[in-house]
């Protein structure tokens, strides 16, 4: 493809930075960057590949500031981040070799059931509750399967994340949103990987969008902190709804 001209590099650093705001409070900001990444006129698999670049520093900054505000321990979640990151790298590998059109027809449904879930499950606000798995299975079974998920296909994979640790760590939602944002970044690193030694990033775009995804990851993150359930729950229930609906529209 031609370079791309000024104009269009501003834009999509616009659409990165209300998409890393966006994402650090209910994730879901791809559904902004890969349409625009398209019409800039980037083929699928390097746009693809760059959101990939770019959303790392998105999700990376939005765990800082988590972990800044007492929300996150980067140290305990440290080996559970390695396990989706490992996930997501055997996942990235064999989305090269395995159909997944059966993945791509179940996703609406279960986006929309998680929608329903967190629209109309009682008690859920920022308090921790009962978990009903341990951290055990939790760190090294339940979450890497949705690194494994996001590596071999990927949207939804932030949803994900949060019903797992809501709905069976009992975790309260804005601590879920935290861990959330540090598991996707260490999964999302993974797909990166993948991506950068096939050579399908373009690296100009991806660090210029970067930095529109790191001021808007901080600008989300604080609203998240500041705001906790009351935002991240209908934000949540809206972005699952919006990629449904564009997963079947495709």
């Amino acid at each position: 493809m031609e370079d791309p001209s000024l104009w269009i590099y501003a834009a999509l650093i616009a659409v990165a930075f209300v998409a890393g705001a966006i994402d650090a409070i209910a994730g879901g900001g791809g559904l902004l960057v890969l349409p625009a990444l398209l019409l800039a006129g980037i083929p699928p698999l390097e746009a693809l590949a760059t959101n990939k670049i770019q959303g790392l520093f998105g999700t990376g900054s939005a765990t800082l500031t988590f972990a800044r505000k007492g929300l996150l321990d980067l140290k305990t979640e440290f080996p559970y981040a390695i396990a989706c990151f490992i996930g997501s790298v055997i996942g990235a590998i064999l989305a090269t070799r395995l159909p997944t059109e059966f993945l791509r027809m179940m996703m609406p449904i279960v986006l929309i059931a998680i929608a329903i879930y967190f629209l109309f499950q009682k008690n859920l606000s920022d308090e921790d509750r009962k978990s009903y798995v341990s951290p055990f299975l939790m760190g090294f079974m339940v979450l890497p399967m949705v690194g494994f998920y996001d590596g071999i296909f990927g949207p939804g994979a932030g949803s994900f994340y949060m019903l797992a640790l809501v709905s069976l760590g009992g975790f309260g939602i804005l601590k879920a949103t935290a861990r959330t944002k540090f598991m996707n970044f260490a999964s999302n690193v993974g797909g990166a990987v993948s991506f950068a030694i096939a050579g399908a990033v373009i690296w100009p775009i991806g660090l210029a969008m970067a930095f529109g995804q790191v001021l808007g990851a901080n600008i989300g993150a604080k609203l998240a902190i500041n705001n906790g359930a009351k935002l991240i729950r209908p934000l949540l229930v809206v972005m699952c709804i919006a990629l449904a609906i564009k997963l079947l529209v495709q």
